[in-house]
Order: C-alpha cells, then sequence, then structure tokens
C-alpha cells in the first residue's frame, strides 16, 4: 500500500516537500542489460559481523549496518522509493525494488501530489562486494514487494498500482507475465516447492495464489483483515498470514487453502495499543514465528506448534515494520519508518537497542558478504 507514514509523523512534512522538489531523484533509468548510473559508492568499512542491509524509503539509499558494531557503514544511492529487498540464492547480490510513485500519508488528496516518475520503476541489483548497482531491471508500475525462484531465475512482483504481480526473467530481463491478483497487492511469497506462489491483497482482505508453470490464479483464500506477509513453514504445509486491519495472523492449510486458525495479538498497554501485524520470519527452527505489530509498536514470537503467542517484546520502536533474524536467532532486528531508526532486540532479555538511520527504513535483509 501507499499509506507508509500516520497522520502524526514528524517527518510526513518534510517528506512531501523533498518529494515535491523531486529531492533524491533516481539516476536516468539504464537501457535493458546496461548498468545503471549511480554515485561512486563509498568504499565498505573493514568488519567483522554480517551486514544488515536496509531500505531507505524517503532518501533513496540502502542503509548498510555492521551487526557487530551497530553502526552505519555505508549508504549506497539506488533510486527513488527503495522498499522490498532480497539476496540473491547465491548471496552475492541484493535485489530492490524501487518506484516512482509519491508517498500518499492517510487522507491525503492524491490530486496534490506531485505526478509519478515511471522511469524510476524498477528492480535495483546491487553488487555486495563492490557496493554498487550493477542494474536495474524493469518491473511493472509501483513496485513494492517480491520474491525469487526456487531456482533463483525469475523474480515475482507486486505492483500495487495496477492489482498485477509481474513475472521477471532475470537472465533475459524481459517480463513474461503479468497476472492480475487483486487490489493493492503487496507481500510476495513463493512456496518451499516452487510450484505457486502467493500474493497477500489488501484492499481484498485475501491471498491469491498463482502456478508458476502455467502463471494461472489457482486459489484465493479470505484472511484477517489487510493482509501484508506470508510465511510457510519448511514442509510447504502450512502458512502464516500477517493482518494489519484484522489484528490477528491467519493460519492457512495450503492443500485445502482454508483458514484453519485466526491467532488474535495481544494489545500493549491495557489493551490501548492494538497491534498491527506487519511482517514475519521464521525462526531457524521453524519452531518460532516472530512477528512486527506495526503500529502496535511491539514484537511477538508466535509457537509454530500450539499456534499461541508466547512472548511479546514492547516498545521495540516507533512502527516496527521489516523484520529480521540473525544467524544464531539470538537478534531480531526491526525497520521502525516514522522513528528513523533500527532496532535491535536481544530475544533473550528483551533489551532494545537503537540504531539511527535517518530516513525512513522499510525493509532489511541480512548478508555474510563484507
Amino acid at each position: 500500500m501507499r499509506i507508509r507514514f500516520s497522520s502524526a509523523s514528524p517527518l510526513l512534512a518534510a517528506t512531501l516537500l523533498t518529494l515535491a522538489a523531486a529531492c533524491g531523484r533516481s539516476p536516468e533509468p539504464a537501457t535493458q542489460g546496461t548498468p545503471a548510473a549511480a554515485p561512486a559508492p563509498a568504499a565498505p568499512s573493514p568488519s567483522a559481523g554480517p551486514r544488515l542491509y536496509v531500505s531507505n524509503e524517503t532518501q533513496g539509499q540502502i542503509v548498510v549496518i555492521d551487526t557487530a558494531t551497530r553502526q552505519v557503514v555505508q549508504r549506497i544511492a539506488v533510486g527513488k522509493r527503495p522498499r522490498g529487498l532480497k539476496l540473491s540464492k547465491d548471496g552475492t547480490q541484493l535485489y530492490v525494488a524501487l518506484s516512482g510513485s509519491p508517498i500518499a500519508p492517510p487522507g491525503v488528496d492524491e490530486s496534490t501530489l506531485p505526478p509519478p516518475d515511471r522511469s524510476a520503476d524498477g528492480i535495483g541489483v546491487i553488487d555486495l562486494a563492490t557496493g554498487a548497482v550493477a542494474r536495474r531491471y524493469d518491473s511493472g508500475q509501483d513496485p513494492e514487494s517480491f520474491d525469487l525462484s526456487t531456482d533463483g531465475r525469475t523474480l515475482y512482483v507486486s505492483n500495487e498500482e495496477t492489482a498485477e504481480m509481474t513475472v521477471l526473467d532475470l537472465a533475459s530481463g524481459e517480463i513474461k507475465a503479468r497476472v492480475k491478483v487483486g487490489e493493492e497487492p503487496e507481500g510476495v511469497t513463493v512456496s518451499p516447492d516452487g510450484k505457486t506462489v502467493w500474493v497477500t491483497c489488501e484492499e481484498e482482505h485475501e491471498i491469491v495464489g498463482v502456478d508458476t508453470t502455467t502463471l494461472k490464479v489457482v486459489g484465493r483464500v479470505t484472511t484477517a483483515k489487510r493482509p501484508r506477509t506470508i510465511v510457510f513453514t519448511p514442509d510447504g504445509a502450512t502458512m502464516f498470514v500477517t493482518g494489519e486491519f484484522g489484528f490477528a495472523v491467519s493460519v492457512v492449510d495450503a492443500a485445502t487453502k482454508k483458514v484453519v486458525t485466526t491467532i488474535d495479538m495481544p494489545a500493549g498497554e491495557g489493551g490501548k495499543l492494538p497491534a498491527r501485524p506487519m511482517g514475519a520470519v521464521l525462526s531457524a527452527d521453524a519452531k518460532t514465528l516472530y512477528v512486527s505489530n506495526g503500529r502496535g509498536r511491539s514484537i511477538a514470537a508466535i509457537d509454530v506448534a500450539t499456534r499461541a503467542v508466547t512472548r511479546t517484546y514492547a516498545e521495540v520502536g516507533e512502527r516496527p515494520w521489516g523484520l529480521a533474524l540473525s544467524a544464531d536467532g539470538r537478534t531480531a532486528y526491526t525497520a521502525n519508518g516514522p522513528g528513523a531508526d533500527v532496532s535491535a532486540i536481544d530475544l533473550e532479555s528483551g533489551a532494545v537497542t537503537k540504531i539511527p538511520t535517518d530516513g525512513s527504513p522499510w525493509g532489511l535483509v541480512i548478508s555474510a558478504v563484507r
């Protein structure tokens, strides 16, 4: 969805002014297969820790954080409104969704916004060894999130303004298909067997399954309102779907395509702060699902076997959204857009460390490449 901030966000006015002035415009789009022009990136600093890559939506950057020192060590200019992130299968490249659509805050009259820059839409590719933007693909209008096929050769991209999923062949750079899914598609997840790809459709309150061979819709499941993210169990039998406006996580049987359980997320501050489930990630042992609760300012741990919330980490940041786990499973990281920072949460003690990023961090991934 295009709405990213609450109306009370202190960043909103500055953000709209900078967008209107076209500050931070992306370079002109590369021709197909041609490296995108970009400012020379700063040389990566020596580090003993894995890197945390954070998309900074309002500043057109990927912010690189050393997880050992918890310091920003690099900023890579990538283009307008970077949001969804995904590592290549070999871990050497970072894909990032870029959009030329202006940010539309709650209640805004869209006719007052600057016109979209469709030339800025695409999927950028960052070479992690050099920190340089190596390429940009066409990806359909206003890409937000995406996932890779199991063989790493295809990207499935959500295009929220056109209610489509774009199928992008990475070798040729060609768009193979555009599949109509539903209004405001966002989260995209490929099943573990690679046979289907599922898309959350916020406005329709449903998830839509597409066969990756025929590229035909093969299933629709109504979930908790405004679904955001889908996470599969490793065996592909179960999907967990976060529902922001349903204050819940829907548990879907992948075979029958039916919701079998709805997990209500506990509100904070004595019930005054409803959880708004957004991002989700499964622990390495697949026993625990962690969910970021957006305006609830928390993350929750769900036992996958019992499907019960076992712990809530309160006040982790302002509207935590993007969520990632360290390789050892001891630390969760959240991207807190209105807070202009990333939180590192010790999952044993609950201690929170804030890492300032400026701008509006949206998504994040961890890579061992330094």
